[in-house]
């Protein structure tokens, strides 16, 4: 797995970026739940074939809310989580079906709050009190589109937005009536397979995570039909899911016997440069060099720290360290970080800055960074002018997007003599490829190779090696209808390549990809096009009022300084930042906040983003490259791989 997904999920939430388009129907883990260990399922009784893949599974509706028509055909049972950013997805989506399919379709409602996600029980609870009264959709509206806003407070105010009598509803929540309701509809789930969430069952076919409306739609018209075919031969309406489930099975069918192991990979080599300016610990000569590509701010590089001091102690000179920065762009404090710590290396101080920096990793803003220089003695004057003028952050930024064109697109990501090791990996891990390099080293050493040139011929052995084997590329995912009507776009409108990017200004990974795109745009010149579509994240709060804002630049003829503009200041997408940018860029600030006031992009936005669903690009940024998907803030090669491939098709 990349870096740059492992980070995603650790940080909680932006999971999300690749979550949606990693799962298949009935065949893998809901997006954005947390996989947990689903019960076993029995063995089939006698001889009775076991349950096929999509064959339906038998889930009891008991109490649990409804909406839509008691004489519906196809019943949606949905187990979601109030904070699960990829349920406030799917809730959506599910508003879709309602809209198209009307009185044919109900949705049942049961509670899997996931444990990881501190309000999602809370949450549940209010829901269920809510229900009390008469009011559970309102309150499950309420809360999706509120996600980030889960507090008991907050969850109060919503009761009260939707005139519930609080008083009995607080009393309801706290009197532990429900608890009993979400830990048999937790069972239920776990023994039907749905170990995340969001998961649905369409009279008892499963749907697994946020998938866009035309997977749904497939199921729910395949289930249509059957049950208009019951009730042609006699079974009431009302009686529909009823039948359904008595044939149904009580258990998921078996997994799939998993293939047997493969051996693993050799770690892919790349050739990796050591900067004059890069800070160094160990002698040149060094049997092997560790280049670290971190960030002052990821509390996995903190983690890493104590791990190579040890790698230190243990090799003495037969190890150096390299530091290269890649300074992630949710983490707001890490590049002023990474430039101070170039300050501090200006005056022979990288590496104790390095481990203030470490320490104390909470406190990493301008003040506390000063007053680190000012303890380990530095010329402050010196110190401050180089934050003031920026003097480093050309440095900062040119380590970050060469680690991104070697693959190491999160942190910490290291390479051992040019061999990928990504993580905070304990020190036996680095021991064993160490070891490794070492006795090569030694065998070049021995035919004649001086120790002054050791790393710069294993390099050159890195750059001549043969490219690891790709794995056979899947079938391209075609659109032929991606609609680019209106879409902010750049390069030549007969471009023999056509890039879509549905993004979310919000989005860090969004952000990483950002100079991605302008290399290619570079290398590519008069043969790539980039059109941007609209994809704001509905647990990113300021993503649809930038994606807007963008809009209202565009009618001025200013989208693309403007895209630049919120990228670059990501951290900041309030509504008096949004003017401010815009008033930077010389808009007409009367028609730009007249745009904002009316919502006049809400609809444009929201069609790109509907779009975006049904074609598969559930999580962002996603990418169609001549109609092929490319998901994620992938490397540019990954990139170039497609764009070579299409143009050579064009030739």
């Amino acid at each position: 797995m990349k870096p740059s997904v492992i980070v995603a999920l650790l940080v909680g939430g932006i999971v999300g970026f690749a979550a949606g388009k990693m799962f298949t129907n009935n065949q893998a883990a809901p997006s954005g739940g947390s996989p947990v260990a689903a019960a076993p399922s029995p063995s089939p009784k006698g001889n009775a074939p076991a349950p096929s893949a999509d064959a339906p599974v038998k889930v009891p509706l008991d109490e649990s809310p409804i909406t839509g028509n008691e004489n519906a055909l196809v019943t949606i049972v949905e187990f979601s989580d109030y904070q699960c950013p990829f349920c406030s997805r799917a809730h959506n989506t599910m508003k879709q079906v309602q809209d198209n399919y009307g009185d044919k379709v109900r949705i049942v409602m049961k509670q899997n709050p996931l444990s990881f996600h501190p309000r999602a029980k809370p949450a549940a609870l209010a829901a269920l009190a809510a229900g009390e009264q008469g009011k559970y959709w309102q309150m499950h509206d309420k809360m999706f589109a509120n996600q980030q806003q889960l507090e008991d407070a907050n969850l109060e105010q919503y009761a009260k937005d939707i005139g519930l009598n609080v008083e009995k509803w607080k009393a309801d929540m706290s009197s532990g009536k429900y608890d009993g309701q979400i830990q048999k509809e937790q069972g239920l789930a776990q023994s039907i397979g749905a170990t995340g969430t969001p998961a649905f069952f369409i009279n008892g076919r499963k749907i697994s995570g946020a998938q866009p409306y035309d997977t749904f739609k497939g199921v729910i018209d395949a289930e249509l039909a059957k049950a208009q075919e019951m009730v042609k031969s006699g079974v009431a309406a009302k009686d529909v899911y009823a039948r359904i489930m008595e044939k149904a099975s009580a258990a998921p069918p078996p997994p799939p016997a998993p293939p047997a192991p493969a051996a693993p990979p050799p770690p892919s080599v790349r050739k990796i440069d050591v900067p004059a300016d890069s800070p160094v610990k160990g002698p040149k000569t060094a049997k092997v060099t560790i280049v670290a590509w971190s960030d002052f701010q990821c509390p996995f590089c903190s983690r890493v720290v104590p791990t190579l001091k040890q790698i230190e102690d243990t090799y003495g000179k037969d190890v150096r360290v390299v530091f290269r920065h890649q300074p992630l762009p949710f983490h707001n404090n890490a590049k002023i970080a990474a430039e101070a710590s170039m300050a501090a290396n200006e005056q022979g101080k990288f590496w104790p800055m390095h481990d203030k920096l470490f320490a104390n990793q909470q406190a990493l803003d301008r003040a506390s960074i000063e007053k680190y220089a000012g303890e380990l003695g530095l010329d402050l004057g010196k110190f401050k002018a180089a934050l003031d003028n920026g003097k480093f952050a050309k440095k900062v930024d040119e380590d970050s997007a060469q680690g991104m064109a070697v693959g190491a697109n999160g942190t910490p990501t290291f390479f051992i003599n040019g061999r990928e090791f990504v993580g905070a990996q304990p020190f036996e891990a680095f021991k064993g490829m160490i070891d490794e390099e070492i006795k090569k080293a030694d065998a070049m050493l021995a035919k004649g190779v001086k120790p002054d040139n050791l790393y710069a011929e294993l390099m050159k052995e890195a750059a001549n090696a043969p490219a690891p084997q790709a794995a056979p590329e899947p079938a391209p995912v075609v659109v032929k209808d991606i609609n680019l009507e209106g879409a902010p776009a750049k390069g030549p409108k007969n471009a023999p390549v056509t890039i879509v990017a549905f993004s979310d200004f919000q989005c860090p990974f969004c952000s990483r990809v950002v100079p991605t795109l302008k290399e290619i745009e570079k290398q590519y010149e008069g043969k790539v096009k980039v059109v941007f579509k609209h994809q704001p994240l509905p647990f990113h709060n300021n993503a649809k009022p930038a994606a807007m804002a963008s809009m209202a630049a565009n009618e001025q003829g200013k989208f693309w300084e403007y895209h630049d503009k919120l990228f670059a200041n990501q951290g900041s997408l309030d509504r008096d930042a949004l003017d401010r940018y815009a008033s930077e860029l010389g808009l007409d600030m009367g028609k730009f906040k007249a745009a904002l006031d009316s919502n006049k992009y809400d609809a444009y936005v929201t069609a790109d983003s509907n779009e975006g669903m049904k074609i598969g690009a559930n999580g962002t940024p996603t990418f169609f490259i001549n109609g092929r998907q490319v998901v994620g803030a992938q490397p540019i090669d990954a990139f170039k791989n497609v764009i070579d491939d299409e143009l050579k098709k064009k030739k």
